[in-house]
């Protein structure tokens, strides 16, 4: 039997829940509203004492650079927010210009994909906090790093970059009327432990070694050519992968060439297979494409001599089979076929980041035949039995200041079969 309900009755309990929701709906705007404002506030100032005690610095013609990357407590304490925990990495610079001319520090070359204040800023931000908001954007801009310096002045503030593990290297290029400034510094990440770190100390430890300088560039000719075609097993028995390109000058060049051109530190199990001079590789570095596919590595070596005073690598340069469209076969990439093309690309490649001052060929590999293969621990290869020599100096240099030396007539060759071709295109 159905109950008989009065309309006004009705009426009223519609009116009754409609009054509960819009209850709800204003108790859950004052909280969004209360988090909001209170998600915030502006830190104290910030003693900068700390952050100079420990940071690095370089002095090149009246210009000091001092460098720091932030830890997450410095993080905290100066922006009020983890901004390390954004996947942002603060570096707090300092530049004093002694000089009698305005300086510019060019951001772009201590990160190509450096991120601006307000991008960073705006990972904070939260609904209906507009003028916490504001706030917080303005203090962000305010702690990135102001150009230019005046004559006589001393200037600091953030660059917000993206992170590199452990030890984190810096190049920061500052710009004076005609003149440019270029610095290197290897600055520690104090929140991470990793492998740079224990490379970097490797690498040092290696390079203060006494060994052998050579001082001419004949006799270096001649040990490049005696050295290992290829590295092998742990034991000795398998052959390796060839060493198809060496690297010569300081190691704040040579690091700051191959950062700026993309490679970053990155070791792989199958990479310590390959052995030189004892050891496994003292360096392995990436240069990862597009989409976050594999890409060229290079495994590098420091030779147990010098050339005039600076560090002499032997490298191989390789990348994956079918580079990007790989597929991995039980955790292990197998090595291109086409380790000369990879060698020339790195080449090309280094001569854009500025610090490439000669370059020269040289044998050492072992040309293969044609339709012949050599084996390694990655796959097999062909080559023309030529390594790459790439002498690396301070930036800024330009493509015109290459010089190319007459060690082999590789370019040459190249140049008469093309003319061949081009006088008889029928065949």
């Amino acid at each position: 039997m159905k109950l008989y309900q009065p309309k006004f009755q009705v009426g009223l309990q519609h009116e009754q829940r409609h009054r509960s929701v819009l209850t709800i709906f204003a108790l859950v705007g004052c909280c969004l509203l209360l988090a909001g404002c209170a998600t915030w506030k502006l830190p104290a100032e910030f003693d900068t004492a700390e952050l100079r005690a420990r940071a690095e610095s370089e002095t090149i013609e009246g210009v000091r650079l001092a460098a720091a990357v932030l830890s997450s407590v410095d993080s905290k304490a100066i922006f009020g927010v983890d901004v390390n925990g954004s996947g942002v990495q603060p570096v707090w610079v300092e530049i004093e210009n002694t000089t009698d001319q305005f300086l510019w520090l060019l951001r772009a070359g201590a990160d190509p994909d450096l991120f601006s204040p307000l991008e960073v800023a705006w990972s904070f931000h939260r609904k209906f906090a507009g003028e916490t908001n504001a706030r917080l954007d303005e203090h962000f801009d305010s702690l990135g790093f102001q150009n230019p310096i005046p004559p006589g002045t001393t200037r600091s503030g953030i660059l917000y970059t993206n992170p590199h593990r452990k030890t984190r290297l810096l190049s920061i290029d500052i710009l004076g009327k005609a003149q440019l400034f270029p610095f290197t510094l290897f600055l520690t990440v104090p929140d991470d432990q990793s492998y740079e770190a224990e490379t970097i100390a490797r690498v040092h430890q290696l390079l203060e070694a006494p060994g052998e300088n050579v001082m001419d560039s004949d006799s270096l000719r001649e040990r490049l050519k005696r050295a290992s075609c290829c590295a092998s097993s742990e034991d000795g028995v398998l052959p390796g992968d060839p060493l198809n390109v060496v690297l010569i000058g300081s190691l704040e060049d040579i690091a700051t060439a191959l950062v700026r051109r993309g490679f970053r530190l990155e070791v792989m199990d199958f990479d310590n297979a390959q052995h030189l001079y004892g050891r496994s590789p003292d360096i392995v570095a990436r240069k990862t494409g597009l989409g976050g596919v594999p890409a060229n590595w290079l495994r590098i070596w420091v030779a147990p001599f010098r050339y005039q005073g600076k560090a002499v690598m032997l490298v191989q340069a390789g990348r994956p089979q079918g580079w990007r469209y790989t597929v991995y076969e039980n955790g292990q990439l197998r090595l291109s076929s086409r380790v000369d093309e990879v060698r020339n690309l790195l080449v090309q490649d280094i001569m854009y980041s500025g610090s490439l001052e000669k370059l020269a060929f040289v044998a050492g590999v072992g040309e293969t035949g044609p339709g012949e293969a050599r084996s390694s621990l990655d796959g097999s290869y062909q080559t023309d039995g030529l390594r790459a020599v790439l002498f690396l100096a301070t930036r800024p240099l330009s493509l015109s200041d290459l010089e190319l030396l007459d060690w082999n007539p590789l370019l040459q060759i190249h140049e008469i079969e093309a003319a061949d071709a081009r006088e008889k295109p029928g065949e």
